[in-house]
């Protein structure tokens, strides 16, 4: 179940909230819990057990973390959670994968094993693992009350995409927190914010991707498209992973909103950044800080000399491609972008000052638009030929088709440019600046509407509405 589905809006979400809210106040940790659970049963009824054996698991191990605390047994609860942890996500998301780089390699014929991948495993392994991890440094406080933590680990606002929540953030929280109003309907502007992100834009500028993907001619071995079509097709890509992705965070940080909790921004505008060193600290920056806290700070950072720094560079983005997925495009994707961040820590950066604003961000868009390239297809033939093709491999620049696919989507392209850029919060603050509250309170409530009516107008008459970041 998604969050931008019928399903969803119209029959989970208010049976959530009205038994959320009708709960006892010492009874809530526990509704969420199993309504969590019921939630990530929704798809995977078998993983719910894996679900509720990572609550088990690290609930333990904290428990253990601060039981022997000073002793030499401190290590104890960490080590365990760490090697379950890994060893689970590597079983499930990256057993066939290693498999058939074996078959592949060595001529062998060992059979797959065709898991399916628990839906968020990527994200939920993360965050429990940073929970034993903080309780073990001291940065956060053990969880006594196993349905609190089980409320933690299953929290259905981010489970399936983040943002990954640390424990530590939301410690208080679980613990004792307040509901308001004011907070419920912030989050509900937030949550319709991202479902208008989601299907308005990203969905249909994933259309646009899927279209010129699907038109490459079949009987070809190699794939070509008009150059024009592919450059359409890959910035269309652009826009839908970023308003994908960051609409879904929305949504998660409203639902939040909404039960009481603060979850951390995940995304702040990254394609208006002038670097990749900048585009990185604004986009899915709570993989960014778990990595930064988790393995580039103790490995050194920055702390040993240029050399190791680089090495600490390149052995986070090895991960980060990795964690992404089991196939080779996502780890040459992560070994591109830790290949372009070592670049400008060693030479860009000494000339950044000297270069306009303009061109920095030209840079940018490019090299982050043609790793896209990377990241869109698994099959790292067809990504070849696409890329080939976005620079004449198709052996024509335009088609009439493709003049159209332009011509009938210019609007909504320039619209996603607007939203990825921070104008629209800014006339917001102007527009909130210069009307009466009461003016801009009832605009407020109509935008929503709207917002809201539409995006539900375009999931009742349209069957086009996948989640990238469900397969991670």
């Amino acid at each position: 179940m998604v969050f931008s589905s019928l399903t969803f809006l119209f029959l989970f979400l208010p049976i959530c909230l009205l038994c959320y809210f009708l709960a006892p106040k010492n009874c809530k940790n526990a509704v969420l819990f199993v309504l969590s659970l019921i939630f990530y049963a929704w798809g995977e009824p078998v993983y719910v057990v894996l679900m509720i054996f990572s609550t088990v698991l690290d609930y333990t191990c904290g428990r253990l973390t601060e039981k022997y605390r000073g002793t030499r047994l401190k290590r104890l609860g960490l080590f365990i959670s760490v090697i379950c942890n890994l060893s689970l996500l590597f079983f499930f998301k990256y057993t066939d994968f290693f498999i058939t780089t074996i078959n592949a390699v060595f001529k062998t014929n060992i059979p797959l094993l065709n898991l399916p991948l628990p839906i968020g495993i990527s994200f939920y392994t993360f965050q429990t693992m940073s929970y034993t991890i903080d309780v073990y440094r001291g940065n956060a406080p053990v969880q006594k009350n196993i349905i609190s933590f089980g409320a933690y680990v299953a929290l259905f606002p981010q489970l399936i995409a983040g943002p990954i929540v640390r424990y530590k953030d939301i410690a208080e929280a679980l613990n004792e927190r307040t509901h308001s109003f004011e907070k419920f309907s912030k989050g509900v502007l937030r949550f319709t914010e991202g479902l208008g992100k989601k299907v308005l834009l990203a969905n249909n500028a994933g259309l646009i991707f899927t279209t010129i993907v699907d038109s490459a001619p079949a009987e070809n071995s190699i794939f070509a498209v008009p150059a024009l079509s592919a450059w359409i097709g890959i910035i269309a890509y652009t826009f839908q992973i970023y308003f994908d992705f960051s609409g879904y965070s929305d949504m998660a940080i409203g639902l939040g909103h909404m039960l009481g909790f603060t979850f951390p921004e995940n995304f702040d505008h990254p394609y208006i950044s002038k670097s990749v060193t900048e585009f990185w600290r604004r986009w899915h920056m709570s993989l960014g800080t778990w990595f930064r806290d988790y393995v580039y700070i103790p490995l050194g950072g920055n702390r040993n000399g240029l050399l190791k720094q680089l090495r600490n560079i390149a052995i986070v983005w090895l991960l980060t491609g990795i964690w992404h997925g089991a196939s080779f495009n996502f780890l040459f994707w992560g070994v591109y972008f830790g290949i372009f961040l070592i670049i400008e820590k060693m030479v860009l950066k000494r000339f950044a000052d000297r270069i306009p604003n303009a061109f920095k961000h030209i840079y940018l868009m490019l090299i982050v638009i043609i790793g896209w390239v990377l990241f869109a297809f698994d099959d790292m033939a067809q990504g070849v030929g696409y890329f080939l093709s976005m620079f004449g491999g198709g052996g024509v620049f335009a088609t009439n088709e493709a003049l159209y696919i332009l011509l009938t989507n210019i609007p909504l392209l320039i619209i996603c440019v607007l939203f990825s850029t921070t104008l629209p919060i800014r006339l917001r603050e102007t527009v909130r600046n210069k009307v009466n509250e009461n003016v801009y309170t009832a605009f407020e409530v109509i935008f929503i509407v709207a917002v809201f009516m539409v995006s539900v107008s375009y999931l009742v008459a349209g069957s086009y509405n996948p989640f990238l970041y469900f397969r991670f």
